[in-house]
C-alpha cells in the first residue's frame, strides 16, 4: 500500500496532508498519486493551484513525451480536480476558487478531447443531471459534469431549480438510464424523495438508475430516499456513474 511520502510532488503531498480527512479518500489520492507519473502529478498541481496557463503548458509537454491522452485526463486532470471537489464540498475552497481550478483544467481538455475524439474512445453512455426543485445552487453541479464529460460520458444538463416532471421528461425524450440529482440546501433535500417518488407513479423507477449528490447529501439520506447511488464528491461521482451503467447495460 502506497504511503503519503511515495507522492513526489510537494504541492500534491500538502493538498492531501492538510485537506483531506476522511481515511478512504486520503488512501484513494496517494494511491493515485504515487502511481502517476512525475509530469502527471504537475499537472494535477496546476489544477489544484487553478494555474491554466501552467496545466495548458504541462498537458502539451506531456503529450509531446509520448504519455497518452487518456492517462493525463485521468491520472493528470482528473485527479487534480477530485481534490478540488472534495475541497469544495469541505467549504476549503468556495466558487471562485472552483472557476479557477475548472478553467485550469478545461485549458487542459482543450488538448486531450480532440485526441480523444480521434481515436473514437467508446462512451460510457449518457447521465441527466440537474439541481432539484427550489434549489438555484449548481458549481457542484456543474464540477460533476465536467468530470463525467471528461470521463467519457454524454451529459445532458438541465440546470438549477428541475421539477420533477421535467427529470421524467427528459428521461423520456432522451433515453437516458442513468439521472444525477443535487441539492446544497437541507430545505431542498426533500425533493430528491419526490423525484423518485414522481418516477414510481410513472412507471418508469425501473427505466433509470438515479444517483444523488451535494454538500448535506449523505450515504443514509440516499438510502432513505431510495436512490440507487449516491456521490460523496465529483470524483466520486464519476465512479458511481460507471457502476450505474454497467448496471443498466
Amino acid at each position: 500500500m502506497a504511503e503519503l511520502s511515495d507522492v513526489q510532488n510537494q504541492t500534491l503531498r500538502d493538498e492531501i496532508e492538510e485537506y483531506l480527512e476522511r481515511p478512504e479518500e486520503i488512501a484513494r489520492f496517494i494511491e493515485l498519486f504515487a502511481r502517476a507519473k512525475p509530469a502527471l502529478q504537475e499537472i494535477a498541481a496546476a489544477i489544484v493551484e487553478g494555474d491554466d496557463a501552467a496545466a495548458d503548458r504541462l498537458t502539451v509537454a506531456a503529450l509531446e513525451q509520448g504519455i497518452e491522452a487518456i492517462e493525463i485526463m485521468d491520472d493528470g486532470l482528473i485527479g487534480g480536480m477530485g481534490i478540488v471537489g472534495i475541497k469544495f464540498r469541505e467549504n476549503f475552497v468556495f466558487v471562485p476558487e472552483v472557476l479557477s481550478c475548472a478553467r485550469a483544467m478545461r485549458a487542459g481538455m482543450a488538448h486531450i478531447e480532440p485526441i480523444l475524439s480521434a481515436a473514437g474512445v467508446e462512451k460510457h453512455g449518457t447521465v441527466i443531471m440537474g439541481t432539484v426543485k427550489g434549489d438555484l445552487h449548481d458549481i457542484g453541479k456543474n464540477l460533476c459534469i465536467m468530470m463525467l464529460r471528461g470521463s467519457g460520458f454524454d451529459v445532458i444538463d438541465l440546470g438549477v431549480d428541475v421539477a420533477e416532471d421535467a427529470f421524467i421528461d427528459a428521461v423520456e425524450q432522451s433515453g437516458a438510464r442513468v439521472l444525477g440529482m443535487s441539492a446544497l440546501l437541507t430545505t431542498t433535500m426533500p425533493n430528491m424523495g419526490r423525484t423518485i417518488e414522481a418516477f414510481i407513479d410513472a412507471d418508469l423507477r425501473d427505466e433509470v438508475q438515479i444517483m444523488v449528490g451535494g454538500a448535506p447529501v449523505t450515504q443514509e439520506f440516499s438510502d432513505d430516499m431510495g436512490a440507487d447511488g449516491y456521490g460523496a464528491d465529483a470524483l466520486s461521482c464519476v465512479a458511481v456513474a460507471k457502476e450505474l451503467m454497467t448496471a443498466v447495460a
